[in-house]
């Protein structure tokens, strides 16, 4: 299991003793058993595990999206325990950042204005000290992620790996501290994943991002600077990926196309 490090660390992701239980009838299932982790700002770490090893539970609750049967979970000094609902969403709008396995673009937006919706949710260019979107921030994007000549098109008219780096920069255009992805390759393929991976990095590394990834590929997980492993609702196992602690490295692939 990994320590949680010391408070002159001040990480920016602390679970301590997490634990979810669903109800099957009258079976207690427990998807996540106990976990304590401690993720610090700028590191690039990886869960990897089967389906059915609480991966995913783990990230809906480090995400804010489920609540915990025990245990807290710590965001950038707040727990979310103490909030409420509107004061849950506020922090997941203003903190963090989601990739998901399904792209989940509006089909009738172009890739503009997936983005530039996702913007406007975020409640940052609402009120008499609403700040507009910054076009010069979305231009490095698009070009970071090289869709920049594709986002006028719709999701039907892009390939799966054009719609995954658009949500990506529709994840990243409010400068979210922490960006959380839950299997962003698992409906890609090889390639495309590698190309996915590396935008991943690169956003780590050049925006300053902490970057947690879920995924079921230990392969895709060793960009990563720090990878845990969950089995059964536990982690079981934490080791060094090919990134640097803190950081990750970008996977030797071609250039997206």
């Amino acid at each position: 299991m990994a320590d949680v490090p010391t408070e002159q660390s001040k990480p920016i992701i602390v679970a301590e003793n997490l634990t979810k239980v669903y109800a099957a009838g009258r079976i207690q299932v427990a998807a996540v058993r106990g976990v304590t982790l401690a993720v610090e700002p700028g590191e690039f770490v990886a869960i990897v595990g089967p389906s059915g090893s609480g991966k995913s539970t783990l990230f809906y609750l480090l995400g804010g999206l489920t609540r915990a049967s025990e245990g807290r979970v710590v965001i950038d000094g707040v727990d979310f325990a103490s909030l409420n609902d509107a004061e849950r969403t506020r922090l997941r709008k203003h903190r963090i950042g989601f990739v998901f396995q399904r792209f989940n673009l509006l089909p009738t937006l172009s890739g503009l204005g997936n983005i530039e919706i996702a913007y406007t949710i975020s409640g940052r260019a609402s009120g008499p000290n609403g700040v507009p979107m910054d076009h010069q921030y979305l231009e490095h994007l698009s070009d970071m992620l090289a869709i920049k000549g594709r986002l006028h098109h719709r999701p039907s008219e892009l390939s799966g790996g054009e719609q995954q780096r658009v949500a990506i920069a529709r994840a990243l255009i409010t400068r979210p501290a922490i960006l959380l992805a839950d299997e962003p390759t698992g409906n890609l393929d090889t390639k495309t994943s590698g190309a996915v991976l590396e935008m991943l990095v690169r956003s780590n590394r050049e925006l300053g991002q902490t970057t947690l990834m879920i995924t079921h590929n230990p392969e895709a997980a060793t960009i990563a600077g720090r990878i845990l492993y969950m089995r059964d609702g536990e982690i079981v196992k934490e080791e060094a990926g090919n990134g640097r602690r803190g950081t990750a490295v970008a996977p030797p692939i071609s250039p997206p196309h």
